[in-house]
């Protein structure tokens, strides 16, 4: 999922929670969180403070940031199944959640069938119904309404596809191929059958994202839906207003006795929206609103100071991140779309600055070589090339830039006079460290004769721009997480057009049918070592392209006041153990 923070594909085997290294992954700066030992109270309100305007979504179909996920999933929203609240890799374990079970497979997994638990209402008090599920399955096939969220179910439920590729059913607002997603999605009194177009040995992991989960047909307002959805989950909208705060309130409508992921602990969840990072961070660094919990992260320059701190470090966690971090290169005609231009873009930046001014290894990451990260230690390799290039120098190597951009005047004049006159454009969030990457980035870039500008986006409203292909500029800053322990959740994700975070948009890329062709084929391999040995391979194409570039293999950091209980990291979105977050009195 995409970083804070996305997914897509036709997986055939179980993925193996073994194959991550995860080490508990907890590597912790400051002492170790004993969330196992607390006592969990109720009442109070618990505060989220962000610097983001508001969240990118609400919308079940529209969430896809790891973070928003994870927070949504805690407080408003249930689906067919849950990740276990747990920290370590057991939390990688799915469990029933308005589902009896975890699904139950038949034709070796191109069928999937779950039959929801009685007695689980709407915040408005209705029943949670089929009807319920399988409308919002479909809300997600509505493209020109419902956009940003992952395309799991358009990739992988029995509906026709047009020659583009385009499925032949557009969602329940215009109802053309109604009959089509009929049949791939059925009823049976309160049991959800859906039938994929091939086993897919995994898909009820996707049972554990919003977009896989109802929405009441009555309830729903189409784009407007991303305002104020129907909860099933323990807390209901109160407010929602963009750039002061988010409200939550407790549902009376939920039944503890139905939902054993989920706890109400505090009377009330508010999210603080707007918050200066200068302010944002006083609030942890002197524990100024003590029941508050840090959102975002602090800047690059106060992290030493907090997990140093005699009276901070034990209110933060270091951990070992499933995020890879890249820079990703729109290979559109019109933008990056020459070789030796991305090369001498890979080359020239001094990748060694932005990691320091980022807080260095400890506290942002180390250089990475594919966006398969090597937590997924069954499906990563370290490629070839990039920065294993002998010419690569973490510091930047103008020299060799030069050279690759004096081929780039021969192998492709135009692009050539486009980027050295006119110049490219790069998307950023509106942050202090991203403007500060930027003045970095700029450097680099002008000294390989390279010119560039910079546009900055508000945190709460990049993904809506950055993920628009009509909007997209050349260089988009951006992270991923796989979905869950395979990359199948990765490769496809980035690489393939419908695949729900490709900003390189290598689809026009004329060797895109046959790499197309190879994911399409990795995702139906039932031999998970030759699955695995596949994504390797296809990792390394992307690399040979240099669709990416800036590539790092994440830490990150949480922080929360001395009032706040219950912390602990949760694996699955790289998040706080949300569930079990409390008010101490």
């Amino acid at each position: 999922m995409s970083a804070h923070n996305f997914l897509n594909s036709r997986r055939k085997v179980v993925a193996s929670v073994a194959a991550l290294t995860f080490a508990t992954s907890m590597a912790l700066s400051g002492s170790a969180v004993n969330a196992a030992t607390d006592s969990p109270q109720t009442g109070g309100t618990l505060y989220f403070v962000t610097n983001a305007t508001q969240l990118n979504h609400i919308d079940p179909a529209r969430v896809y940031t790891g973070e928003d996920i994870a927070f949504l999933n805690s407080y408003l929203f249930r689906n067919l199944v849950t990740y276990t609240p747990v920290p370590g890799t057991a939390g990688f374990t799915l469990q029933p959640d308005l589902a009896t079970t975890t699904g139950t497979p038949t034709q070796g997994g191109k069928t999937w069938s779950w039959t929801l638990k009685s007695g689980i209402k709407w915040s408005d008090g209705t029943p949670v119904t089929c009807a319920d599920e399988k409308y919002g399955i479909s809300r997600v096939f509505a493209t020109d309404v419902i956009t940003d969220g992952p395309s799991y179910a358009i990739q992988d439920l029995d509906i026709p596809q047009d020659a583009s590729g385009n499925s032949l059913y557009a969602g329940p607002y215009k109802k053309t191929g109604q009959s089509y997603f009929d049949k791939a999605v059925t009823c049976n009194g309160q049991t959800l059958t859906v039938h994929l177009n091939k086993a897919v040995g995994d898909f009820n992991y996707f049972g554990a994202y919003p977009a896989m989960g109802p929405v009441k047909q009555s309830a729903d307002t189409g784009d407007k839906y991303d305002n104020a959805p129907l909860s099933t989950g323990p807390y209901k909208i109160a407010s929602n207003k963009i750039g002061t705060a988010l409200t939550l309130v407790r549902n009376p409508n939920w039944s503890q006795a139905t939902d054993a992921a989920r706890h109400a602990y505090p009377d009330q969840i508010i999210m603080r929206f707007g918050v200066s990072e200068d302010v944002r961070d006083q609030i942890f660094l002197r524990d100024q609103t003590k029941n508050a919990v840090n959102y975002d992260n602090l800047q690059p320059q106060n992290l030493p100071t907090f997990f140093s701190g005699a009276t901070t470090k034990n209110r933060g966690m270091n951990v070992t991140s499933p995020y890879t971090r890249v820079y990703s290169m729109n290979v559109a005609p019109g933008h990056l779309d020459c070789l030796d231009i991305r090369k001498a873009i890979f080359f020239a930046t001094n990748e060694t600055a932005i990691i320091q001014a980022r807080g260095g290894e400890k506290f942002y990451g180390v250089l990475g070589d594919n966006v398969i990260d090597p937590l997924l230690a069954l499906d990563y390799a370290p490629t070839t090339g990039n920065i294993h290039d002998p010419n690569f120098l973490p510091e930047g190597n103008l020299f060799y830039a030069h050279s690759l951009m004096q081929k780039a005047a021969i192998s492709c004049p135009a692009t050539y006079k486009r980027v050295t006159q006119n110049g490219i454009v790069m998307d950023f969030g509106d942050t202090a460290a991203y403007k500060r990457d930027a003045v970095l980035l700029k450097s680099a870039l002008n000294a390989a004769g390279i010119q560039i500008t910079f546009n900055f986006i508000p945190t709460g409203s990049y993904w809506s721009y950055a993920q628009n292909p009509a909007k997209e500029d050349d260089i988009v800053r951006s992270g991923w997480a796989a979905d869950w322990p395979n990359a199948s959740t990765d490769i496809p994700d980035f690489f393939l057009k419908d695949g729900g975070f490709n900003l390189n948009q290598n689809y026009t890329d004329p060797g895109y049918a046959a790499y197309k062709a190879k994911i399409v084929a990795a995702q139906g391999e039932t031999n998970r070592a030759k699955q695995a040995a596949d994504w390797k391979a296809l990792a390394q194409y992307s690399m040979d392209q240099y669709w990416n570039f800036g590539i790092v293999f994440e830490v990150q950091q949480f922080q929360w006041g001395s009032k706040v209980g219950g912390v602990d990291y949760w694996l699955p979105q790289g998040s706080f153990l949300y569930p079990n977050l409390y008010v101490k009195k």
